[in-house]
């Protein structure tokens, strides 16, 4: 039984993972473990997706190690070149927590749509499965955001599963492309007004409402962005919390 009874989503702008002193492992951040910790569970399932990096192996065995030492109940869902669990929606349904990788969110979303699993993560989410990721699966829960899927200059991409009504932006401090035409879309109307984070700071969603950011950079920040009623945004930096290891 979950016992938040709530339906939680956490968005992270960058820094789930770091490097590990042990060479070619990478270790999971503490952002990773707030998400976690908001399952109420001792020993959580999470779940882990790499489909916006099409399903890439050595990226999930990777993630598996990052969680080596972690009081945690492991696994994954693949989509190439075929499911490799035999009911995907019941595998979603028993996890606890499920972590979405970076990469392309617009393949990301195809995929999850021709396969049902849209619909799956949004039964989930309402049953209290918290879903979380970072870039690709920080934007894939929002209405949409900017993205490199299309090519090295970012577009604009508004075909989320729009589990949460609003405009998300991703490694907000690292690229100077995102800024501006996160700006430049809410500005037109072609994204609600909305989120953004720095990277190592995760956006913290109760529902559909904005609860909290958290970091594990003291310099990172979170960002709301509203259309200003004319023809352009206003901007407001969110203090986020600071996790501590």
């Amino acid at each position: 039984m979950r016992s938040s009874g709530q339906s939680h989503i956490l968005a992270i702008g960058g820094g789930s993972f770091r490097p590990s002193e042990r060479h070619g492992f990478i270790e999971a951040s503490a952002l990773l473990r707030y998400a976690l910790d908001l399952t109420g569970q001792d020993r959580p399932k999470l779940g882990l997706l790499a489909t916006a990096l099409g399903d890439d192996s050595d990226w999930l065995l990777k993630m598996y190690g990052a969680f080596r030492d972690w009081d945690v109940e492991v696994s994954h869902l693949t989509v190439f070149s075929m499911p490799n669990v035999e009911d995907p929606r019941e595998w979603i349904l028993s996890q606890d927590v499920i972590y979405v990788s970076g990469g392309s969110v617009a393949n990301l979303a195809a995929l999850w749509r021709l396969h049902g699993l849209d619909e799956a993560f949004e039964e989930a989410w309402r049953a209290g499965v918290v879903l979380s990721g970072q870039s690709a699966g920080a934007l894939c829960w929002h209405v949409g955001g900017n993205t490199d899927s299309f090519g090295p200059t970012l577009r604009t991409w508004a075909d989320g599963l729009g589990l949460l009504p609003h405009s998300c932006g991703v490694h907000y401090n690292s690229d100077p492309q995102r800024r501006a035409l996160l700006h430049e879309a809410v500005a037109s109307g072609e994204l609600p007004g909305g989120y953004a984070a720095d990277e190592g700071v995760a956006l913290h969603y109760v529902g559909t409402e904005f609860i909290q950011a958290v970091t594990v950079d003291p310099e990172g920040y979170a960002y709301r962005i509203e259309h200003d009623g004319t023809d352009g945004v206003k901007e407001f930096r969110i203090e986020p919390r600071l996790l501590t290891a």
